[in-house]
């Protein structure tokens, strides 16, 4: 992040730990009931710092077209757990086993405009991993830096209208990606809690 230095695990495994309240724009507001999803957010240390792995979604998709996510999906019948259901959806999407996975934690849930609830894990993955992307859902897996993508300087907010209400959401543009909705806003929370870890230690209540 810009004039600090480089995150690493042990400050996410922190900010993941901290009792830190989720920012009021994500907390669950609707009304109806929302459909249960789960994602990975996948951590890989590689010899410039701590990359996120990210995927396209593949052209031919009815649901997000091409757009940049995280692996994860509904969570199924056959799933035991939220995280059952993400770990099993990175292994379809991209051939992440489980065992390449340690967990650090969860954010808060996350209420999506298309009527899901997500559940979004955290997770630093063998750094000998690499990905086999599955061509029905998956067009293209890459990495992005950490400190980028949770350096708030980088994050635009946006918003459109749809059947009269407005929707606001952010955007963060790496190379030519242009990542938002969900996705950014995903990264924006974690992104919260590591500035609010940041806040803690500087308070002197470390956590």
């Amino acid at each position: 992040m810009s004039g600090k230095p480089p995150l690493t695990r042990d400050i996410i495994d922190r900010a993941m730990r901290a009792k830190i309240e989720p920012a009021q724009e994500f907390e669950v507001k609707e009304n109806k009931p929302l459909r249960r999803a789960a994602v990975l957010c996948p951590i890989i240390a590689r010899p410039h710092g701590l990359s996120v792995i990210l995927t396209r979604r593949a052209d031919n998709l009815r649901a997000h077209p091409g757009q940049i996510s995280f692996p994860g999906g509904k969570i199924d019948s056959v799933d035991r757990s939220p995280l059952d259901a993400a770990l099993r959806e990175a292994e379809e999407e991209i051939g992440l086993l489980s065992r390449h996975v340690e967990v650090s934690g969860v954010l808060d849930p996350y209420p999506t405009g298309t009527g899901f609830l997500v559940a979004p894990f955290v997770g630093f993955i063998d750094p000998r991993f690499r990905p086999v992307a599955d061509p029905n859902e998956v067009a293209e897996v890459f990495e992005a830096p950490l400190d980028f993508l949770m350096d708030r300087n980088n994050h635009q907010r946006e918003s459109f209208t749809r059947e009269g209400r407005k929707r606001h959401f952010y955007v963060i543009n790496v190379d030519q990606y242009r990542i938002w909705g969900a996705t950014a806003g995903m990264l924006r929370a974690l992104s919260d809690r590591v500035a609010a870890l940041d806040d803690l230690d500087h308070s002197g209540n470390v956590a």
